[in-house]
């Protein structure tokens, strides 16, 4: 592991103690111990945010790892390094973007956010991807 992937997935491990602080919340708004008129479309958003935060951070972590073998140029490389967080980032904060408002029952506009992240997720894991393939093949 170099020293890039290290403190990289130094700053990814410091965000998890707000996805846990936003599962918390989540807990106490769907058992009905916070009470926010939330719409069954928005307890599902946000669920949904929830969700793919966490999921996407642990990929974001396992990619550095695994961008350290890849032979990226240095633009490349850090593109993927940064790409993979700032995905997480896009994706789970466009499901609650899109979400917000009162008594939304639909997306709206902000959910371009989670769009964005959804490509910048796929470019970064296809640049991976292959670099990894191609590593390999030398």
């Amino acid at each position: 592991m170099t020293d890039t992937s290290k403190n990289v997935c130094g700053i990814i491990l410091l965000t998890v103690p707000s996805i846990q602080y936003g599962g918390y919340f989540l807990l106490k708004v769907l058992s009905g111990n916070l009470k926010l008129p939330l719409t069954d479309f928005q307890r599902a958003m946000f669920r949904a945010g929830h969700a793919h935060a966490g999921v996407l951070v642990i990929l974001s972590i396992i990619a550095e790892i695994l961008i350290d073998n890849t032979g990226l140029n240095s633009t490349l490389e850090w593109i993927a390094r940064m790409g993979f967080p700032l995905a997480a980032i896009l994706v789970s904060g466009g499901f609650f973007a899109g979400a917000s408002g009162k008594n939304v029952v639909k997306p709206n506009g902000l959910i371009a956010i989670l769009y964005i992240g959804a490509l910048l997720l796929a470019f970064v894991l296809v640049l991976t991807g292959i670099s990894l393939i191609r590593s390999g093949n030398s």
